[in-house]
């Protein structure tokens, strides 16, 4: 990620993802006691998530963003920081009780790879785990923020389709200011 996304990881967008996003996508839905976060980046999800859920694993693909997410949780036991790809994840299928990602699915750099990442967060999944995950909706601006860095926005529209391939069913997908909004459930 370039340098403007250092404010992922400041204290003003945490308050955004504690306060709004994460209230807005994940409403009354339970995630279960063994969640996989996809795309943590500077961790302010998961600084929210890991109160929230008993156990927590967030796969992160950037190295030194994945070492700096250990040092700072190292001291909680009930988070586990793992480098790595989300479109090949390293676990058997069926583990997690519930999949998030929030604000991370544009720096996936095509729609194959996205669709991929999708397939693998269903396998991962227990059947009838829910997946729930925002981002931004595409704009100038946004892809001006995003210059040297990969910005692939993910179309809303197309979303029940691409999720129903991998392998989910009763896809919900809702648009704010914030952008948009999925809940889909493994089938």
């Amino acid at each position: 990620m370039n340098e403007a996304h250092e404010m992922c990881g400041s204290d003003e967008w945490r308050q955004v993802i504690r306060e709004f996003i994460l209230p807005w996508a994940l409403g009354d839905i339970d995630l279960g006691d063994d969640v996989l976060e996809i795309g943590p980046g500077y961790g302010a999800t998961t600084d929210v998530l890991c109160q929230k859920v008993p156990r927590l694993t967030s796969v992160e693909v950037d190295e030194a963003l994945a070492r700096m997410l250990r040092d700072r949780f190292a001291g909680v036991p009930s988070v586990e920081i793992v480098t790595g790809d989300a479109t090949a994840l390293g676990f058997g299928d069926e583990r997690f009780t519930a999949a998030a990602s929030f604000t991370m699915l544009h720096h996936v750099p095509t729609d194959d790879l996205q669709d991929r990442l999708f397939g693998e967060v269903a396998r991962v999944l227990r059947p009838g785990a829910p997946l729930v995950a925002s981002d931004s909706l595409r704009s100038d601006e946004l892809a001006a923020q995003h210059v040297d860095d990969t910005y692939n926005p993910v179309d809303p529209a197309s979303l029940p389709d691409r999720l129903e391939k991998a392998g989910f069913e009763r896809v919900d997908v809702r648009i704010n200011s914030y952008g948009w909004a999925v809940v889909a459930y493994r089938r």
